[in-house]
């Protein structure tokens, strides 16, 4: 049975878009039902549109607390009967609201090796700290920051040779296709 996903993405949208991709190919028996976005001007926007995806834009600033914005968020899900939560550069923390909802059915990527390297800056901080790997991480969302049981993970080595920006092409690679691989397992495992 085809599992009923939602992506939460803040950005570009490239992993939305390997995901997606994955689903067209028959490599992953999920339908994205719903991209939920914090900023209605992300890319990912335009990369839902081209795939007649539903957008869902929650307005953080519109309610009082994160909690209230969760708690509406949560109401839409159930609209789209959601059964899987894909974070793919969504940079909002999750509260208890939308993790009760979803008890081990958030997902998310982290590019390096957690625990190492943890928060936004993940490659940038591999990269400065000099370390001669990193990689990549699936794992399930918790309330702390990327502190969630690890699922899969991939090493990227560091090469001397190796500039910032060589390395987040090369971090990016492994997720499009270790992110789909993942979900199309834990789904198959359901």
């Amino acid at each position: 049975m085809t599992t009923k996903l939602a992506v939460f993405a803040s950005g570009t949208g490239t992993n939305f878009v390997a995901i997606a991709d994955a689903i067209t190919a028959n490599q992953l028996d999920a339908e994205i039902k719903v991209l939920v976005v914090d900023k209605i001007n992300a890319p990912v926007v335009t990369r839902a549109k081209e795939r007649n995806i539903p957008i869902f834009h929650l307005k953080y600033k519109d309610y009082d607390t994160k909690e209230l914005a969760e708690a509406s968020l949560v109401t839409e899900l159930n609209k789209y009967q959601i059964e899987l939560i894909a974070l793919a550069g969504f940079m909002r923390i999750i509260t208890p609201t939308l993790l009760a909802a979803y008890p081990n059915k958030i997902i998310n990527i982290h590019p390096s090796l957690l625990p190492a390297f943890p928060g936004r800056h993940g490659i940038d901080d591999a990269f400065t700290a000099k370390v001669p790997q990193t990689g990549v991480t699936i794992h399930y969302v918790d309330s702390g920051i990327d502190s969630g049981s690890v699922i899969a993970q991939q090493v990227v080595p560091i090469e001397q040779t190796d500039t910032l920006v060589s390395l987040e092409a090369k971090i990016h690679a492994v997720e499009h296709v270790l992110y789909p691989t993942t979900l199309a397992q834990l789904i198959n495992h359901n």
